[in-house]
């Protein structure tokens, strides 16, 4: 069961006051386990240690296929532009997700040759074609450029006017479900999404949010269960549920590091 909104702020004032996210290399540690959990959810095999590997040293894994890790450092990349961005407080516009899906696919995306013109998913250009992904159907091509529009005017309006951690958390996931559901390009769609999430969660100096690679499932349910119903409470529920237990695990582990149990400190090994 996901927290109460009482209890998610002192979740959230409790990793802050441990600073958690000002320890040495936390940050780039917090990054590479966005990176990774986003990848595996759209089909990287990576684990979280070659990834932190990859980006670290520049080490590809044997035996894994370079697309991966092209996907892995891709989707690093994208993510430093975003927190950069969100630091800036740049405001949020569709040449800005544009830019983002550009970062992701930079190595990895393809050109379409489609009756209406190419696409270059390498330069974030949206989808001139329709697309589905299992029995759901994304809105027509030609209403993509107006619902993106009209997205981006939603999300700048209430940006301007929400103040509580419960409005802001909720704008993250929506804009989240909102933008995956639109399926403005060819590919990198998920990513992209879960981004635009992040910018906003960074732009207001919160937590980013991780959608747990074993989740993937659950993932899944909940966006389809949420269009079906027409009901974003769906969504904003499991969302608040993978948000609090990836902050919970984060103030744990780092209250072992801080706060070793007795008798178990470190021993020479010979």
């Amino acid at each position: 069961m996901y927290l109460n909104n009482t209890a998610m702020e002192s979740l959230i004032k409790k990793y802050k006051e441990l600073g958690i996210d000002k320890t040495i290399d936390h940050d780039k540690f917090n990054l590479i386990s966005v990176v990774h959990h986003s990848t595996v959810l759209e089909g990287s095999t990576l684990t979280e240690i070659e990834a932190s590997v990859l980006i670290n040293d520049g080490l590809t894994p044997k035996g894994k296929p370079l697309e991966h890790s092209l996907m892995v450092t891709d989707h690093y990349k994208a993510l430093v532009f975003v927190i950069e961005q969100a630091n800036k407080k740049m405001p949020i516009s569709v040449e800005l997700i544009k830019n983002i899906e550009a970062f992701v696919l930079k190595n990895t995306g393809s050109v379409y040759e489609t009756m209406l013109g190419t696409v270059d998913a390498t330069k974030g250009e949206f989808r001139k074609g329709n697309v589905m992904a299992g029995n759901t159907y994304f809105p027509n091509y030609d209403k993509v450029e107006r619902l993106m529009n009209d997205l981006v005017i939603n999300i700048q309006n209430k940006m301007n006017t929400i103040q509580t951690i419960e409005d802001q958390l909720n704008l993250s996931f929506d804009a989240h479900f909102n933008m995956v559901s639109i399926h403005p390009f060819y590919d990198g769609n998920g990513r992209s999404s879960r981004l635009l999430m992040n910018y906003i969660q960074q732009y207001y100096n919160l937590p980013l949010a991780i959608v747990n690679s074993e989740s993937k499932v659950d993932y899944i349910e909940a966006l389809i269960e949420t269009r079906e119903k027409n009901d974003i409470s769906i969504f904003r529920n499991f969302m608040k549920q993978e948000y609090s237990s990836h902050l919970k695990a984060e103030i744990e582990n780092f209250e072992k590091i801080i706060k070793p149990n007795k008798g178990l400190g470190f021993k020479f090994l010979f």
